[in-house]
């Protein structure tokens, strides 16, 4: 399971659970509570009533005569409550009907009046309401008129009335249940729906934060594939650093840490890449020289003729001068690999960087009877001469070693581009991409392998401080070299 799925699946997890905890929780309260502030009101209702109530009973005017009504006045009151007219708007409800039926008991528990004259003479002295009343206690209860139908629930409340500081009577308020459903109902549509409005705003962070986790890790992984170098079948010069990594990516917290971190491992895995893989390669381009200085040397101990002796000696020089040619560009090479971009503060013409060039090899090329060629003017840029004339000082060693006697090597000269055009054997197909990779070398003309591969090494190394690249193909005969350099 992808890690984005498993955070989500995580986060849906807890949010659902937390939502239906909560959502129970209110959906649960609301009912209790709204009867709990119904029956508070009512508890007040039902104290001032008993109070009105009390000169009433104590003359005996709350029993009700033959025709079931009373002379009491505030039996009359009540029952021209019952009847008023009223039209209330209560938050969005309209009320127009007065819901409360009042009756009143004697310390036995007989009704003497009822507002709606349903249980006038009735022994409700087991009633709850009344019962507890009557024994001091506080009397309520709630009573369902239909039994089975939550929705027919009446609450009554009771309250002492007292006279002469006893209890004389229970006047009782009820109230069905079912006139406040309406506002619990609503209530708990607006908890729902705001339930399940918090749920998808839940929801959508949640499917936020994940997606920007995943783009995170996601970019971390990038960042560490990136660096983890060449994939399977693909060559890299074991002696150069990968210069295809990513840059270290932004991200804030731990993460941040952790790409750091995986920067600094990064810089260490590649500096010991980097220096096992130059050490093999020097170690293994090395050996050929010295086992031939060696084998010379120990030949030149024996008793030799004159020619062989001359011959060993020269041979000691030569195979040391390429040690030194080899160390020499070695030491090049570091130096530019060190760097991050070209120096070039004034503008350099490429004609001039290529006649110097040309200058430094004539000598060496007029060794080999090779001539050497410049054509073209060229542009100026904002290029370092130094690096422009010692990358075209190599491409023109490495072209006079392996231009066949008597040809012509050429420099031509186009815009921001510099080609060496040598009409030598070419280069097999399979190494063109590797030409610049250092100690990569293919066989001269004559079949020797004395080259290092670190000359077109510089060279392309000099193009990518300056921003530019070498591109090398083969012309038949020949090979064609072009540095492109950037445009001014």
């Amino acid at each position: 399971m992808r890690l984005g799925i498993r955070l989500l699946f995580a986060f849906f997890l807890i949010n659902g659970i937390a939502a239906f905890f909560v959502l129970r929780v209110f959906m649960a309260e609301i009912k209790p509570s709204v009867r709990e502030v119904m029956e508070d009101m009512m508890v007040d209702t039902a104290n001032i009533l008993a109070e009105l109530a009390s000169e009433d009973l104590a003359a005996g005017r709350l029993a009700a005569g033959a025709d079931n009504s009373s002379t009491s006045p505030f039996a009359q009151h009540v029952r021209r409550y019952a009847t008023r007219p009223i039209d209330a708007a209560i938050w969005g409800f309209s009320k127009q009907s007065l819901d409360y039926r009042i009756y009143v008991t004697d310390t036995t528990g007989r009704v003497l009046f009822d507002s709606e004259n349903r249980a006038i003479g009735a022994d409700y002295s087991q009633w709850r309401d009344v019962a507890r009343t009557l024994r001091g206690e506080y009397g309520a209860r709630s009573t369902r008129e239909v039994e089975g139908d939550d929705t027919s629930g009446v609450m009554h409340v009771a309250a002492p009335i007292y006279v002469k500081e006893q209890i004389a009577g229970v006047l009782t308020v009820a109230k069905p249940t079912r006139t406040v459903q309406r506002f619990i109902d609503r209530a708990e549509r607006k908890v729902f729906m705001g339930g399940l409005l918090l749920l998808a705003l839940s929801a959508a962070v949640g499917v936020a934060v994940t997606l920007w986790m995943v783009w995170n890790v996601r970019r971390l992984r990038d960042y560490a594939l990136s660096v983890q170098g060449p994939a399977d079948g693909e060559h890299h010069d074991p002696g150069t650093p990968p210069t295809t990594a990513l840059a270290v990516p932004e991200v804030p917290g731990e993460l941040g840490d952790l790409a750091r971190a995986m920067d600094r491992m990064r810089a260490r895995l590649e500096g010991r890449d980097y220096i096992e893989g130059y050490v093999r390669a020097l170690t293994h381009e090395l050996k050929s020289p010295v086992a031939a200085i060696r084998g010379a040397g120990e030949l030149l101990q024996d008793e030799l003729p004159a020619a062989d002796r001359a011959g060993f000696a020269t041979q000691v020089v030569q195979q040391s001068e390429r040690l030194q040619r080899i160390i020499d560009r070695l030491l090049e090479l570091s130096k530019l690999e060190q760097r991050q971009h070209a120096e070039g503060r004034v503008p350099v013409a490429l004609h001039d960087c290529a006649e110097a060039a040309v200058a430094q090899t004539r000598a060496r090329a007029g060794q080999r009877g090779i001539s050497l060629v410049l054509e073209g003017h060229g542009t100026s840029g904002p290029w370092e001469a130094e690096l422009v004339t010692l990358a075209l000082t190599n491409l023109l060693d490495n072209a006079i070693d392996f231009a066949p006697a008597g040809s012509t090597v050429r420099v031509e000269l186009a815009g921001s581009t510099v080609a060496v055009q040598d009409s030598g054997p070419g280069v097999p197909d399979y190494a063109l991409p590797r030409l610049g990779e250092r100690f990569f070398t293919t066989a001269r003309p004559g079949g020797e392998r004395s080259g290092s591969g670190l000359g077109l090494a510089i060279v392309r190394r000099v193009m990518a401080l300056h921003g530019g690249q070498m591109v090398v193909r083969n012309t038949a005969p020949g090979l064609r070299v072009g540095l492109e350099f950037s445009h001014p």
